[in-house]
Parts: structure tokens; sequence; C-alpha cells
């Protein structure tokens, strides 16, 4: 999705994206916090940066070609 405006980096959203939803955060200044108007999700910086980083083990395997199958 692509960013709106200048300021802070939008994430898209760690929760909505585990369920294939691609929902970009909001920003809120006052608290230093992003949260999801869609799954209710909150949290600082570093807890999205945490969460998208779990999800990468779900995708972590999508460019490699399987050829072998003998497991």
């Amino acid at each position: 999705m692509a960013q709106s405006g200048k300021g802070k980096l939008n994430y898209r959203c760690p929760a909505c994206f585990m369920r294939d939803l691609d929902i970009d955060m909001f920003y809120d200044k006052d608290k230093d916090e992003y949260y999801c108007i869609r799954c209710q999700f909150l949290g600082n910086e570093e807890k999205v940066l945490a969460w998208n980083e779990k999800i990468r083990e779900k995708y972590g395997a999508m460019n490699i070609r399987y050829t072998d199958f003998d497991f």
C-alpha cells in the first residue's frame, strides 16, 4: 500500500496480516503508539516490528523453489 503523507512510516497491522489482510496502522502522536481500526491491535513501534518478524516465518520459504520432494 502507498505511504500517504510525510512523517512516521506506516506499518501494516501484524494481527490482520496474519489473516492475510493488508491493513495500514495509524500513528497516535500523543500516546506514541500505533493502532489498527479494524482489529484494535495497539502497540508501540518495537511491538509492531517484533510481531512483523514473527510473520516472516510464515512467508520465509516463499521464494525458494522446491524440486526434490523426498524429505
